[in-house]
């Protein structure tokens, strides 16, 4: 049954950023490799990678060597056509984002391919979560959507127009800012945020099992969430899958135990809800049958489960069109608390809900740890947009945001793996790190030096000469469309209320 899958508020984040630490026993380093075996997986990726660019391949994959080999953070799309790596112009460059293709199902494949981080337990532990290429003055961009940007800084939250992308990495144990990138996808204007992120899951999960990474047998994958994701809804669409829904809940939240015992004889409908725990209140909260007490570097944590809590669903948002009685979903609720707050910050308790019902206290253990690890991805993408230039061009077509896309996450699993094979060629001010250790800025700081013994890919350039490009003075006869930013899916209650208004 388990393989008939494969056919088939700022105060809330920083309170989450103030627990994600590292617990005693987690400093694992990375597997010694010889230089020979990692130099082959390196050199086995770039192969694959480079059959995957199915146009302006030669292009593309000089490219992203540049984006790898440039000495600092990549701003400007065209300033990439100066690295030594890159022997097309400026236009070259452009023409191949925009005109491009990349095998994106062959390009996952391979990415499923790749040796996942190892865990001492064997549990594969993945998070998925969305970061958003902002395109706010890009009127003639289609399919932008209204994201979610915190400017930081002691502002308020803004929503700003742009292409939410949803991505789906692996984790790794230990105090690390690295994860391994599997799997994105952009969310458009007509999509269910909550169905994408479950069909994304399901595809990874299958490609993983595919590539030998999970065996019947195994425990279950761990997918780890943050707040604002419908974890009940998440955990029930992929109920038959080897996964394990872990996810943060809102402090304002209220679930429910199971209802008691129905006496005999009693005439009606039986409850399917029983006692309210509401998390803001703690007069509704029964002692917990699991406690435990976890010491860290930065104090104790207290950590505190109740078994078989369920959410109370409603026939709107995602389930509204189902058929038959809601479900009802069960999990673990799981309260971390600190017994001492940080300097200059009182921290509240986090709320954490599991999809496994019953589960035991060590098992409650891995739960939230594997939570907190879960804040390695922002690590991923603040190096994504901020040294490897993912949301630096200013592009128009979203198809040719999605190729860029991949290729920058193709380009950091090249540095993932480049791990065992780079120096520390860190700067006169930088700290030194101990091998094995190293950032993936510092990896990328020494892969000029890697690069140089991979193998050759790219073809050379052909001679050609630009073309003249529209006359000066001449009016562009073909304005750009302008589009609207915003959902375009209209669910049968929106209109009717729509109707009722406008009678």
């Amino acid at each position: 049954m388990i393989f008939g899958f494969l056919s088939q508020n700022l105060k809330t984040q920083a309170v989450a950023v103030a627990f994600s630490i590292a617990w005693l026993g987690c400093e694992v380093e990375p597997r010694a490799e010889e230089d020979v075996l990692a130099r082959d997986r390196l050199a086995v990726f770039r192969g694959e990678l480079y059959r995957c660019l199915t146009a302006r391949g030669d292009a593309l994959c000089e490219l992203a060597d540049a984006v790898l080999c440039g000495p600092g953070r990549v701003q400007v799309l065209a300033e990439l056509s100066l690295e030594p790596e890159c022997r097309r112009g400026h236009g070259g460059v452009y023409d191949a984002v925009n005109a491009g293709r990349v095998d994106v199902v062959r390009l996952r494949r391979a990415l499923a391919g790749v040796a996942l981080p190892a865990w001492p337990d064997g549990r594969i532990r993945l998070a998925a979560d969305v970061s958003s290429w902002l395109r706010p003055d890009a009127v003639t961009s289609p399919e932008r959507l209204f994201c979610l940007h915190r400017p930081g800084g002691g502002s308020e939250p803004q929503m700003v127009p742009g292409w939410p992308y949803s991505v789906v990495v692996a984790l790794e144990p230990g105090r690390t800012s690295w994860t391994l990138p599997l799997d994105a996808v952009r969310l458009g204007p007509a999509d269910d945020a909550t169905a994408v992120t479950a069909a994304q899951v399901r595809e990874v999960v299958t490609r993983l099992a595919g590539a030998g990474h999970w065996r019947q047998g195994d425990p279950p994958v761990l997918v780890a969430f943050d707040a604002g994701y419908d974890l009940a809804r998440l955990a029930w669409l992929l109920a038959d899958l080897p996964v394990e829904v872990a996810g943060r809940l809102r402090s304002n939240r209220v679930l429910y135990f199971p209802p008691p015992p129905r006496p005999p004889g009693l005439a009606g409908r039986a409850a399917r809800h029983g006692p309210p725990f509401r998390l803001a209140d703690p007069a509704s909260q029964p002692a917990a049958p699991v406690t435990g007490c976890h010491q860290d570097r930065h104090g104790t944590v207290t950590v505190s489960a109740w078994h078989r809590l369920h959410p109370k669903l409603t026939a709107r948002s995602g389930w509204e069109g189902h058929h038959g009685d809601l479900p009802v979903i069960e999990g673990t609720l799981i309260q971390l608390r600190p017994d001492g707050p940080l300097p200059r910050r009182p921290l509240e308790p986090m709320w954490l809900w599991s999809s496994a019902p019953q589960a035991d206290p060590a098992h409650v253990t891995v739960l939230w740890q594997a939570y907190l690890r879960r804040f390695d991805i922002e690590h991923t993408f603040r190096f994504l947009k901020q040294v490897l230039g993912w949301t630096a061009p200013r592009l128009r077509d979203p198809a040719a945001a999605d190729r860029w896309t991949w290729l920058i996450l193709a380009c950091y699993v090249q540095l993932w793996l480049a791990r065992p094979l780079a120096a520390d060629h860190r700067l006169p001010w930088q700290q030194p790190r101990p091998p094995g250790r190293l950032t993936p800025a510092r990896v990328r700081q020494g892969f000029r030096c890697i690069h140089a013994t991979m193998p050759p890919l790219a073809s050379a350039p052909k001679p050609a000469t630009p073309g003249p490009g529209r006359p000066p003075g001449t009016p562009n006869r073909h304005p750009a469309t302008h589009h609207n930013v915003g959902k375009t899916a209209k669910r049968a209650r929106t209109l009717q209320d729509a109707r009722n208004k406008t009678g």
